[in-house]
């Protein structure tokens, strides 16, 4: 049987030395807890096109396929994932539109966080993705024994 897995897209938009953050309130994964901007590749979209979509969904801004870059690779395993996740994480070189919460059922506030000072409350592998990005490693594994 050929190998399945979930794709994240991830969104690191950095300014100053600080990146964009989203407070989650869904009961659904990581409730309470700060996170990049981010979503699951949908069926039938590449994931150019699937990290725009998260981009125009969640924040409110146009990103061209063209401008996003992909900065580093994860592949994700916790307890809950069973058989993983491959976590993309793309930075824009820019957008069109201000930056809102266009989904506030899903994100209590969007802030932006000093890169050296991450809050406590982050989801674990959004760290482990930033840290790498910060040290110019484009691929980590986490999780596999």
């Amino acid at each position: 049987m050929a190998y399945q897995t979930v794709i994240g897209l991830h969104l690191v938009i950095i300014r100053n030395q600080r990146v964009l953050l989203g407070f989650r309130t869904t009961p659904k994964w990581a409730n309470r807890m700060w996170h990049l901007p981010a979503g699951d590749l949908e069926e039938g979209e590449s994931f150019l096109a699937g990290m725009a979509r998260e981009a125009k969904e969640e924040l409110g801004i146009a990103i061209s396929e063209g401008d996003l870059e992909l900065i580093h690779t994860l592949h994700h395993r916790d307890a809950d994932d069973g058989p993983g996740r491959i976590q993309l994480f793309f930075y824009p070189h820019k957008y069109k539109g201000d930056i809102v919460n266009n989904e506030p059922t899903k994100c209590d506030e969007l802030r932006w966080v000093r890169l050296d000072d991450l809050p406590e409350d982050i989801v674990p592998y959004a760290v482990t993705a930033l840290d790498g990005i910060l040290a110019g490693r484009r691929v980590l594994v986490e999780g596999w024994s």
